[in-house]
C-alpha cells in the first residue's frame, strides 16, 4: 500500500486551510478533487486524493480550530497517582502534560504478564469515554469501569495496554470514573473548540504509550460509543499513528443529525464540541463524517451502527461508509472497512463488541 506521510498531508491541509476554497465538494462523491486551479476533477490517482484529503483536514480546522503545532508539544511528565492490582492486570491512575497549563489525568491498564523481565512488548489501544459516563458519577473506580463502556477491561484481558483519557470540558472530565477534574480552560489555551482539545489531549496520549518500553511503537488502535465514537474517528483523521479505528454509535451525517436542534449552543454546537459549526448552513459545513472516514483510509475501520439508535441514524451512517468505500478501493483494501447494524438502542452490544476487538487484534 502507498502511503504518504503525516507531515506531508498537515502540510497540504494547511495550505489548502489558509487558502479557504469557496464552496463545498460532494460529500457523497469522494472521488473528486479540486486542483491548482480550483477547477473539480475525478479522482484517478492516490496523488489526487491526497489533494481533496488535504481539502478534508482544512475544512475541519475551519470548524474545529488549527491542530496545534509541535510548539505544545511539551514534555509529558507523566506520573502514577495511584495503582491498583485486579489479578491479571494493574491499573494505573496517571497523569500527563497536555500541553503548557494543561495536565491530563488518565487511566492506563497493564496486563501483569507485560510487565515481567524479558516479556515482549504489547500493542497500545485508545479507549475514549462517551457522554454515558456522567450517569456514574458517584461510582467509584474499579475494575468494571473505566468511563469508557469498558473496553479498556476487556482490551486488557486480551493482552493489550489501554490508556483512557476523559474528555474535557464542561464536568465530562469529573465523571469520567477518573475521579479527577478535567475542565480545561479553552480561550485561555488557544483553543476554538472543546473537540479540538480533545484530539490533542488523545494524541498526547499516544504519545505516553510510546513512552513505555512494554508497548509496541509499530501503531496503535482506538474505540469508543458515541462520544468516544467520533472523537475516535476525528483524533485518527489527525494522527496516523493510529491504524485501526472502532467506532460505536457515533456517527450520522451532519444534514440528517436531529438529535437537537441546529442552532448556537445546541447539538454539534455546544461550547465543549463545535460552536462555529453553525457558522455555515448546513450543506455548506466543509467537512462531514463521509469524508473523515474517507480520510482514514487505508487503514482498518469497524462501524456499529444500531437498527433503533435514536441519536445517530443507522441508514445515514451505512451511506457514508457507502461513500468512503471507493476510497478504499482506490486504496486496494476494500475489506478494511466494515459496518454493522445489529438490532438494539445506543449500544454497543456484547456480540458486536467481541466483533470489534477481533477486528482490532487482526488488524493491529
Amino acid at each position: 500500500m502507498r502511503t504518504v506521510s503525516t507531515f506531508t498531508l498537515l502540510a497540504l491541509a494547511g495550505a489548502a486551510f489558509a487558502a479557504e476554497p469557496v464552496g463545498r465538494l460532494d460529500r457523497e462523491n469522494l472521488l473528486e478533487f479540486r486542483d491548482e486551479q480550483g477547477a473539480v476533477r475525478p479522482v484517478r490517482t492516490l496523488a489526487d486524493w491526497h489533494r481533496r484529503r488535504a481539502e478534508i483536514l482544512a475544512g475541519m480546522q475551519q470548524v474545529m480550530g488549527a491542530l496545534p503545532g509541535p510548539e505544545k508539544r511539551v514534555p509529558l511528565d507523566v506520573r502514577v497517582e495511584e495503582e491498583k492490582d485486579f489479578g491479571a492486570y494493574v491499573r494505573r491512575r496517571i497523569t500527563y502534560q497536555a500541553e503548557l497549563g494543561s495536565r491530563v489525568p488518565a487511566h492506563l491498564f497493564i496486563p501483569k504478564d507485560a510487565l515481567a523481565p524479558g516479556a515482549r512488548p504489547r500493542s497500545g489501544v485508545l479507549c475514549l469515554m462517551g457522554t454515558s459516563g456522567h450517569r456514574h458519577a458517584d461510582t467509584p473506580p474499579g475494575p468494571n469501569y473505566s468511563g469508557n463502556q469498558n473496553d479498556a477491561e476487556a482490551l486488557v484481558a486480551r493482552g493489550f495496554v489501554a490508556i483512557s483519557p476523559p474528555y474535557p470540558t464542561l464536568g465530562f472530565g469529573a465523571r469520567s470514573g477518573i475521579g479527577i477534574k478535567h475542565d480545561p480552560d479553552l480561550k485561555a489555551l488557544g483553543y476554538a473548540s472543546g473537540t479540538m482539545k480533545a484530539i490533542w489531549d488523545n494524541i498526547r496520549a499516544l504519545d505516553v504509550l510510546e513512552t513505555l518500553p512494554f508497548v509496541k511503537r509499530s501503531g496503535f488502535a482506538t474505540i469508543g460509543t458515541s462520544l468516544g465514537g467520533h472523537n475516535s474517528i476525528y483524533t485518527a483523521v489527525f494522527d496516523e499513528r493510529i491504524r485501526v479505528i472502532v467506532s460505536s454509535c457515533g456517527f450520522d451525517s451532519y444534514l440528517e443529525y436531529a438529535a437537537t436542534p441546529w442552532e448556537p449552543g445546541k447539538g454539534w454546537a455546544q461550547a465543549r464540541y463545535m460552536p462555529r459549526i453553525t457558522d455555515y448552513p448546513r450543506d455548506q459545513i466543509p467537512f462531514d463524517f463521509h469524508e473523515m472516514i474517507g480520510a482514514l483510509a487505508p487503514r482498518a475501520f469497524f462501524a456499529n451502527a444500531p437498527s433503533r439508535d435514536a441519536n445517530f441514524k443507522w441508514r445515514s451512517a451505512a451511506r457514508i461508509v457507502a461513500a468512503a468505500m471507493p476510497v478504499y478501493r482506490l486504496h486496494g483494501v476494500p475489506e478494511l472497512i466494515q459496518i454493522v447494524h445489529p438490532d438494539a438502542g445506543h449500544d454497543f452490544p456484547p456480540a458486536i463488541r467481541e466483533q470489534a476487538y477481533a477486528w482490532i487484534e487482526r488488524y493491529l
